[in-house]
């Protein structure tokens, strides 16, 4: 660890971001808070800084604008970054039929089109620099075949799970020391539910928990993270039953979700 070395986290304001600031701020690391709501990052910049005595860098940006993401760019770039956490994202639940066109692209470019831009942009960093963590944040619905009832959220972190995969492969197979890995939490405790319009959902683990567990497997170098063996059986069985038995599972349980 190079305690010069910044950690730049997206969508730092609440949830998995969040804690991750408050991780990283404890080991050390100087930080780059990025999301909408400005206010927000810079009360919680003040109290790491009060709390570990760590520089914290706000930037606020609405990361469904291409032209916003580069500008992030521009700001970072000149710094030596060691760990980039691509996390800010949301979801919509509902019938593909019913849910609003306007909410599911603004999705769609935070969930894929910022967080490609980011990985493009941090992987082409890392690689001159010889080295760095790029952890995406995905979620197990990326593991799954498909998500009736979140549907355009499922597809959204199958791009996710896929494109990580297959970045890691690519710098293995180059002999690069820079990590690329996907995080692919089940349920937790955030503002996800609210914003994705859930009326019921299972007990999820806590975002410290989540975020402790993902940090040592991404110093692991571990490419997809599940935390909790109740995920990891999740993910694992649909290669035991047909595709069909799986998809009705998990229509089931998404359906749950929005007729409470």
């Amino acid at each position: 660890m190079n305690k010069e070395a910044y950690a730049v986290i997206t969508g730092a304001s609440s949830g998995i971001g969040k804690q991750f600031a408050g991780l990283l701020a404890a080991k050390g690391y100087p930080l780059v808070l990025i999301a909408r709501r400005e206010q927000i990052l810079s009360r919680l910049a003040d109290f790491l800084y009060a709390k570990y005595n760590v520089k914290c860098k706000v930037i606020r940006a609405d990361l469904s604008q291409e032209a916003e993401v580069e500008r992030c760019f521009e700001q970072l770039k000149d710094l030596d970054i060691e760990i980039f956490i691509n996390n800010a994202g949301l979801g919509e639940a509902g019938s593909f039929a019913e849910t609003p066109l306007d909410k599911e692209l603004f999705m769609v470019d935070v969930n894929v089109r910022c967080l490609h831009m980011f990985t493009k942009r941090m992987v082409q960093y890392f690689r001159e620099r010889g080295e760095g963590y790029l952890l995406n944040v995905g979620s197990s619905a990326g593991l799954l075949p498909a998500g009736p009832y979140m549907a355009g959220y499922y597809a959204c972190k199958a791009y996710v799970t896929s494109l990580t995969r297959a970045i890691a492969w690519e710098l293995k197979e180059e002999g690069s020391s820079v990590y690329v890995g996907c995080l692919c939490p089940g349920p937790v405790d955030t503002e996800f539910n609210k914003v994705a319009n859930v009326k019921f959902a299972l007990k999820g683990i806590s975002a410290k928990r989540c975020v402790a567990y993902a940090y040592r497997q991404m110093m692991k170098k571990q490419t997809v993270i599940v935390p909790t063996l109740r995920m990891k059986l999740a993910v694992w069985a649909p290669r035991l039953i047909p595709e069909k038995r799986t998809i009705a599972i998990t229509a089931g349980q998404q359906k749950r979700k929005i007729s409470q």
